[in-house]
């Protein structure tokens, strides 16, 4: 049974009695799946979802759009096929209040959306969501024509009054806190009458893996789309205004989740199948492969998925994040039972994640016998031998599996509010002792 917010505040991190070998099926990837929900909602044609994932990020997203008139219906797919969701674009409405929770991807991807809705649109949120920078996508709206209040905060919460459609236009954005700002303008600008041209200003830009997603998820829907990388200028994309498709879209596995299955094997010595892991992909989770093959384990990717390897040793990393900051909370606690010392570089957007996750995981691991230091871009690792505690999660997703992996080496681990899981990663607890099967002591 999944296990429910309420259920318990302090949950046992299971320490593995031996080398581990499982075969973990993956839910879907919420970032496929929030970006597909949003171009199906804008598209000219009902799209069909196939295996999205269903974890709280993605509900919220559906419900949000629901609310302000898209039809999305659950049920199974064509010869069972497993969960489609069916997607019926409508005429996008107010007056509506949509709960964004703590989601990044709700909170920056809709106000797009709702600037194109007829009506009054609300966006409010969980105390975290507060703080979380948003005013890079509230700025460029204004620029490109929409009414936005949030009182001159520029976070939310706020209302943008809809007028059915957006001029758009060039627009400039300093996205280095986040590159959701970038993709969030994308995804909309078929739908503006002029399209939309973003030039990022900012000195950094991280995760740009996430701007390529939208992209091609952008394309698969018969967008033109001009970016850096097809020739155009340096941190400039430009979307030509046009119809989207409907489409069939079955959603990838979410590689960032699959982290602590993979660490897993690692930190045991043992062998974990992800099955279905994509040969081609745009997920930023893909690079596990690379990282965590120069932490000591080896990795073969197959017709039936990734099959990942630990070799019984952990070793230290120098590694830039920058691309793949979410990844951190996870090589972060493989790195505290390395062998050798570990120095993780360029995620200083991290401190406006779901929590300060550099300051959250330095003060967790340290809690624990660790020594881990802040640096001005991230955090230096110095393996110490650890002992049990209250490993706390500030709410965030990513800190409570880093601390599920540090438990599979260190007895006595005890994770505070492991149900946050279900932001991206529903039913982990079940999955996470299902892997370990008999090796759980």
């Amino acid at each position: 049974m999944a296990l429910n917010p309420s259920d318990t505040a302090l949950w046992p991190a299971p320490h593995a009695s031996g080398a581990v070998d499982a075969t973990v099926h993956v839910p879907g990837s919420k970032s496929v799946t929030n970006r597909a929900l949003v171009l199906s909602a804008l598209a000219s044609e009902p799209g069909w979802l196939r295996r999205p994932l269903r974890s709280r990020d993605t509900l919220l997203m559906a419900d949000a759009l629901r609310a302000m008139g898209v039809g999305i219906e659950e049920g199974v797919g064509p010869n069972g096929t497993g969960e489609t969701w069916r997607v019926l674009p409508a005429g996008l409405r107010g007056p509506a209040t949509i709960d964004v929770g703590n989601a990044g991807t709700v909170m920056r991807f809709l106000p797009p959306v709702a600037a194109l809705a007829d009506g009054e649109i609300r966006f409010d949120g969980d105390p975290r969501s507060y703080e979380r920078p948003l005013s890079g996508v509230i700025d460029a709206l204004r620029v490109l024509g929409a009414r936005i209040d949030d009182d001159g905060r520029g976070t939310l919460p706020l209302t943008v009054h809809g007028g059915g459609a957006l001029d758009g236009g060039p627009v400039e954005v300093d996205a280095s806190t986040s590159s959701q700002f970038v993709s969030a303008l994308l995804l909309s600008g078929p739908r503006f009458n002029q399209g939309v041209e973003v030039r990022h200003i900012g000195a950094t830009l991280p995760s740009l893996p996430h701007i390529r997603m939208t992209v091609d998820m952008l394309r698969s829907v018969g967008a033109q789309v001009d970016t850096p990388e097809s020739g155009g200028e340096p941190n400039v994309w430009r979307v030509t205004p046009g119809a989207l498709l409907g489409r069939d879209l079955t959603v990838e596995p979410d590689l960032s989740n699959a982290q602590p299955f993979l660490a897993a094997a690692l930190v045991t010595g043992g062998k974990v199948l992800v099955p279905d892991w994509p040969a081609r992909t745009t997920q930023p989770g893909d690079r596990l492969r690379e990282i965590f093959t120069e932490m000591g384990g080896s990795c073969q990717l197959t017709e039936y998925g990734l099959e990942f390897t630990g070799s019984g040793a952990i070793h230290g990393i120098d590694v830039d994040l920058s691309d793949v900051g979410e990844l951190t909370p996870g090589i972060a606690a493989v790195a505290a039972l390395a062998d050798s010392p570990s120095t993780l570089r360029g995620v200083s957007h991290l401190r406006l994640h779901e929590t300060d996750r550099l300051a959250a995981l330095t003060k967790e691991i340290n809690e624990l016998g660790g020594d881990v230091t802040e640096t001005a871009d991230g955090l230096h690792i110095r393996p110490r031998a650890l002992h049990g505690g209250i490993f706390h999660t500030y709410e965030d997703h990513r800190m409570a599996t880093a601390g599920a992996i540090i438990g599979l080496a260190v007895e006595g681990v005890q994770i505070e509010n492991v149900a946050t899981t279900a932001k991206t990663l529903p039913d982990f607890p079940d999955l996470w002792t299902g892997m370990l099967g008999s090796d759980r002591a």
